[in-house]
């Protein structure tokens, strides 16, 4: 298998995130609404402190239009109740005015001391079908406008979408230097070139290993066409217990109450339910056994409720320890985790495994802002 190089120094070390369940993605039952866990300030507040008390070191919280709360206000809110862990924000290009985003995300980057990281998407908006090439040539603008906002004086831009001449964007100056990392997901070749050009962590969902190693050939192409290098980051589920017995009894646990006409629903309503990404996700379920594993330790069956990643690692802690390990010496630089429910989940994953994993900040390692904390410690028992 192809080994692709990441840019980040001490390659042992990871970022490890967890996920704030802000568009009701929350299931005892998967497909199952369950009213303890809709997506709330109290609950999904409680997920990023109980993320940080495990030690994991960056937190996705994601967009949508039609379910859950709103992104930016959610992140600005933790800022004093939260110390260390990052933030990576899911931010839908075209949303906001770009210069007014730039001020806003800069605002919340100070709040934060410098723990803001952003996930650039390029999803239609409520009632757009837009084609392709126009969001992400629209996510290209805003994000190129980002930049000019967080390193210069003045704005002056003209691009297909927005055209800006001579503003000035005192005191737009964001916390960290140049501004948070930014991270991307996409597959098409307008996604791969935005990616190689402007971000600097690519992010893919679960699919078999050797697709996994094609799309990291393919960004890193596409980073090198620009004279750039990226980092990759992969997007998953996990179910971790004691035994692999256990965990797989869980898996088939969490799908038991499933209507699968049901969960066709849920994935539907998701902006994203047509993009390349997402059909990926549903080749993986077809070519996943009877039991729904497509690897001995991948299941997929998480996408039959659910948009956009789909699959998780299902395993004891020593399997899901050697998946994780796999995919570190393939050039995966970042892990972005979940499980259901997502609060008991955490402290599975935290208690498990995070003991035995040395993580890192990406925004520290860059040297976007000074390192607060150093790498975790290996902890007994760990394979590296």
């Amino acid at each position: 298998m192809t080994v692709v190089p990441v840019t980040s120094a001490d390659l042992d070390a990871v970022e490890v995130s967890w996920f704030a369940a802000l568009c009701s993605d929350d299931y005892a039952f998967l497909g199952v609404p369950d009213g303890a866990l809709r997506s709330s300030w109290e609950h999904c507040s409680a997920i990023v402190r109980e993320a940080e008390a495990q030690g994991f070191r960056n937190i996705l919280c994601p967009s949508s239009y039609q379910v859950g709360q709103d992104v930016l206000s959610f992140v600005a809110g933790n800022a004093p109740i939260t110390d260390r862990i990052n933030f990576l924000a899911a931010v839908r290009c075209g949303e906001m005015q770009p210069i007014m985003l730039a001020r806003t995300l800069a605002t919340i980057d100070h709040m934060l001391k410098g723990r803001l990281t952003v996930n650039i998407i390029s999803s239609d908006f409520p009632g757009e079908v837009a084609d392709s090439a126009f969001r992400y040539q629209r996510s290209r603008e805003v994000v190129e406008i980002l930049k000019q906002a967080w390193t210069r004086d003045e704005i002056n831009y003209a691009g297909q979408v927005y055209d800006f001449k001579g503003l000035t964007v005192d005191p737009a100056r964001p916390y960290q230097t140049g501004g948070p990392l930014l991270y991307f997901g996409g597959y098409s070749p307008a996604a791969l070139d935005l990616c190689g050009q402007h971000c600097d962590v690519y992010l893919m969902w679960p699919e078999p290993k050797e697709q996994i190693s094609e799309r990291m050939k393919a960004a890193a192409q596409a980073a090198e066409n620009h004279g750039r290098t990226l980092d990759y980051g992969l997007r998953v589920h996990v179910i971790v217990r004691d035994t692999e017995a256990e965990a797989r009894e869980y898996a088939d646990h969490l799908v038991s109450r499933l209507d699968d006409e049901y969960g066709t629903l849920i994935r539907d309503r998701a902006h994203d339910s047509i993009s390349l990404g997402v059909s990926h996700q549903a080749r993986a379920r077809e070519l996943a056994d009877k039991f729904g594993y497509v690897e001995r330790h991948l299941w997929t069956g998480i996408g039959r409720a659910r948009s956009g990643c789909g699959a998780a690692l299902v395993g004891s802690t020593d399997q899901v320890m050697s998946e994780l390990e796999a995919y570190r010496k393939m050039g995966i630089r970042a892990f972005i985790l979940s499980g259901y429910p997502h609060l008991d989940e955490c402290r599975h994953f935290g208690a498990r495994v995070m003991p035995h994993l040395k993580t890192c900040a990406l925004p520290e390692v860059y040297g976007r802002v000074p390192a607060t904390t150093p790498p975790t410690p290996l902890g007994t028992g760990d394979r590296h």
